[in-house]
């Protein structure tokens, strides 16, 4: 790498984060009186959810459960009813798992390494490492898809990145990073918000931007994107996750078990609600009982 590449980098960070200071959004996992657990939490719900929907869950799930314990002992019925509508609701099961583990090992305390936290249930590299930035703040390369796309277009001078994270990516977000704890974690908070907010997946508001005039994807003219034809779309209407939405949705509103009678009136297709059904036994999402209805884990 040149120094002017150095330079051109270094200047990048700064801009990004300067912006941060007047434009990061009031949320509350990251108000002075967050926990390392409402991080974990607020982490757990983030993937693949927005925030709008997000934030109103969160608050309500830290007033039920404000510690690892608290959600350790609860229902599962009652975790995966206060999950609602978030989507992907295996993450609900992911996370009371991960409370035990962090009751059973760690008497309560959410870890401070990020190999305890990769120890833990459900929790992958970058949750661990945005845990650490953002609850304990310390060092760490958080990278997402808002930050895989910032460093792909005003570094790499790519429309957007791979489908698949890659080698590369890591080594270059790792030496983007900055060296110090705080800084390093500001740099995580501040790039991730930019590709929330302005550096977006379809419609980019480069005019916001302030690392536009520094930035590799618009000096080269802004290319299209070379990854078009590997990127696949998850469809949603009539899918296998729609049918089994529709089944856990019954379930939780349900004070008793549910009637497969009953289930084939909410889904056209009787083999592919079975097939829904079956996932969401084996996935320990429902249960059966001995007249064959469906209920929540107890």
């Amino acid at each position: 790498m040149t120094a002017r590449e150095a330079t051109r980098r270094t200047e990048v960070r700064s801009g990004v984060v300067q912006w941060f200071d007047g434009a990061a959004r009031d949320l509350p996992w990251r108000a002075p009186d967050r926990t390392p657990w409402g991080v974990l939490v607020s982490e757990v719900m983030l993937q693949q959810t927005p925030v709008v929907r997000v934030e109103p869950a969160w608050r309500a799930w830290l007033e039920q459960w404000p510690t690892p314990a608290d959600l350790a002992r609860a229902p599962t019925a009652d975790v995966l009813r206060a999950w609602g509508r978030l989507g992907y609701p295996r993450r609900a099961l992911r996370l009371q798992e991960c409370a035990r583990a962090i009751v059973e090992l760690h008497d309560g305390v959410v870890p401070r390494t990020e190999p305890e936290l990769r120890d833990l249930p459900g929790i992958g590299e970058y949750t661990a490492a945005a845990v650490l930035a953002f609850a304990y703040g310390k060092r760490s390369v958080v990278v997402d898809t808002n930050v895989r796309r910032v460093l792909a277009r005003a570094v790499g001078g790519a429309a957007l990145p791979a489908p698949s994270y890659t080698a590369a990516e890591r080594a270059l977000a790792t030496a983007l990073a900055p060296d110090g704890d705080v800084e390093a974690a500001r740099w995580a908070a501040a790039s991730m918000e930019l590709g929330a907010l302005v550096c977006t997946a379809k419609a980019p508001k480069c005019g916001a931007c302030p690392v536009a005039g520094l930035c590799a994807w618009r000096r080269a003219g802004s290319p299209p994107d070379a990854h078009a034809a590997r990127r696949r779309t998850q469809a949603w209407a009539g899918t296998d996750r729609q049918a089994r939405g529709r089944v856990m949705a019954e379930l939780r509103h349900a004070a008793e078990p549910v009637d497969r009678a009953l289930l084939v009136s909410l889904w056209h297709d009787p083999q592919q609600l079975d097939r829904a059904i079956a996932g969401l036994v084996e996935d320990g999402l429902a249960e059966q009982d001995e007249a064959n209805r469906l209920h929540l884990p107890r």
